[in-house]
Formats: structure tokens, C-alpha cells, sequence
């Protein structure tokens, strides 16, 4: 079997911040958010070269380690072989560590880039192969799901396979993130959880689960209802008590807010004119972002746009 041809011309794709879990939502609900990565891609006649500009400038690899690199690389072996050389672009507006899914970023850039270089890639791997590879990188498809396929995403995995499917948030809806200067690695968060929890919090999660779907599609004010969870954040304390303090902090005052991901990001989920109000109040320490929600999730973009 001949392997590929690529194109000549570099791509451009735009990959969105997203937050996980979203609450009750432990490893399903995820949510694309307007802050995005770059990355810029073209098959070169040898080796490899990648430029970092933006977070992670400073730390991240340039080489094969790269979790982006990485990424290319299998989707490149997926769709019939390795080009001789490759350059890449990276600049980087999600910050890393922070519960955003930075890495589900990266994932999502390469995996989506290699398909868009390659003539035919996406016969050889549609949308619901680009799910189930980003899945087998990250490990878990909640984040991957909502970077793919923006808006509001529910991800389960059915007989090992991923499968997602998209809703679009109430328009009314604001994110809010509050970013801590220190990251809590994933690994960190998920060693804190419990391998058994109490019955009834699990039922209490599994309803309030149920309503976050009505409360973000159309029904926002029962948000601060449907973001109650029992499942996850409070056994993540230890890692971030700043983080947790905050939540309950700005749900004492009545404002959706959880823990991003694994955090320590904090997320609040606002009706459009609190927005403001809301980014004011978590005081020194924390940088805070009124966001857009992300429609689109990744794209491949003109060059010049």
C-alpha cells in the first residue's frame, strides 16, 4: 500500500480552552471556551523544528517530547506514514497546569493538523476516529470532546470506543475563569480521590448531573443549583485550599462556581450583566477572565486570518 502524500502549503488550527467536569459532571461534561492555541504546521523536505511563542515558551520541549509532536506523530502513522520533515509553530494562549486543557490543546492541534496536511486524511480519519485517537492520548474524553467539537459536550466511552455529542449553551451564559499563579498537576488532583464514595452523594451528583444540561442549554438560572457536586472537588483540597475556599466563597454569594478540571482554575458560570461584578471579587492572587463560550471548537483557519 503507496503511504501519503501531503500538501506543500502549511495549516493553521485554532484549538479552544475547555473546563471539565463543570461540577457534577465528574470525567463527562466538558465546555469550550473562548481562549485559544495556534499552531501552525508544514511537512518540510527533512527533520524537524518547532517554535514556541506564549505560555510554555520557557519549559516545553522542542523536540519529539513535545505532547504536540507527539500527537502528529501517531496521527501521521494512523493515516499511512511519516513525512520527511516537519515545521512547527506554536503560539500558545491557554495556560498550562491550570485545569483549561491545555494538553487536550496540544492533542487536539496535532492530531487535527496531521489529517489537514495529509491529501485524503479525512477520508482516512473522519471525526469520530479524531475523538476516539484524541480519547487514547489523553486517556479520558471529556476535555478532548468539547476542544473537537466546541459547545457544551457530554463524553462516555461504549465498549472501549469514545463518543461524544454537542449541545450549545444558553446564549446568556458568561464564563468567568479565576487562574491561580501556581499549576496542580492532573496526577496530583486525580491522588486525592477516594476509590469509594457514599451512596448518597453519588445520587445527589447523578441529579444534579441531569439538571446542569437543562440549567447550560436553556434554563440558566438553576445553575447554582445543577453545579453543586460531592463527588470530586472537596477531596481535591489539600492540592488547592485557595481554589476550594474561592468556590465556596462565590457560592455563598449565590455565583455558579466550580473547579475547572482538575484546577486549581476556578470557573463561574454567570448571566451576562453579573460578569463584571463577578471578575471583581476574588481579590489578589488570582488573574480574572471574562470569556467567550466557544462555538466552533477546533478549526483549521486561513493563513493570514
Amino acid at each position: 500500500m503507496a503511504g501519503p502524500a501531503f500538501r506543500a502549503a502549511a495549516v493553521r488550527v485554532r484549538t479552544p480552552a475547555t473546563s471539565a467536569n463543570l461540577g457534577p459532571g465528574f470525567d463527562a461534561f466538558g465546555l469550550s471556551l473562548g481562549l485559544y492555541d495556534d499552531v501552525v504546521v508544514r511537512v518540510a523536505d527533512s527533520g524537524l523544528h518547532v517554535d514556541i511563542a506564549g505560555e510554555g515558551a520557557e519549559t516545553l520541549p522542542r523536540d519529539e517530547n513535545h505532547l504536540l509532536v507527539r500527537s502528529l506523530r501517531t496521527a501521521f502513522e494512523l493515516l499511512g506514514g511519516q513525512p520527511r520533515g516537519l515545521e512547527v509553530v506554536c503560539a500558545n494562549r491557554i495556560p498550562h497546569g491550570r485545569g483549561l486543557g491545555s494538553s487536550s490543546a496540544a492533542i487536539c492541534a496535532g492530531i487535527v493538523a496531521a489529517r489537514a496536511v495529509t491529501i485524503g486524511g479525512d477520508v482516512r480519519l473522519d471525526d469520530v476516529a479524531l475523538l476516539e485517537l484524541a480519547t487514547e492520548i489523553e486517556g479520558h474524553p471529556d476535555n478532548v470532546a468539547a476542544c473537537l467539537l466546541g459547545g457544551f459536550t457530554v463524553a462516555w466511552t461504549d465498549g472501549g470506543a469514545a463518543r461524544a455529542i454537542r449541545m450549545k449553551p444558553a446564549d446568556s451564559i458568561v464564563p468567568v475563569v479565576f487562574v491561580p499563579g501556581s499549576p496542580v498537576l492532573t496526577e496530583t488532583a486525580r491522588g486525592l480521590l477516594p476509590r469509594n464514595v457514599p451512596h448518597v452523594d453519588a445520587a445527589v451528583n447523578a441529579g444534579r448531573a441531569a439538571l446542569l444540561v437543562e440549567a447550560l442549554t436553556r434554563r440558566p438560572e438553576l445553575l447554582l443549583a445543577a453545579t453543586e457536586d460531592r463527588l470530586h472537588q472537596d477531596y481535591r483540597t489539600p492540592a488547592m485550599p485557595q481554589s476550594i475556599a474561592l468556590v465556596n466563597r462565590l457560592r455563598a454569594d449565590g455565583v455558579p462556581a466550580v473547579i475547572s478540571g482538575a484546577g486549581p482554575t476556578v470557573l463561574a458560570l454567570v448571566e451576562d450583566g453579573a460578569a463584571d461584578k463577578v471578575a471583581r471579587l476574588a481579590g489578589e492572587g488570582w488573574a480574572a477572565n471574562r470569556l467567550s463560550l466557544d462555538d466552533a471548537g477546533t478549526s483549521v483557519l486561513p493563513l493570514g486570518s
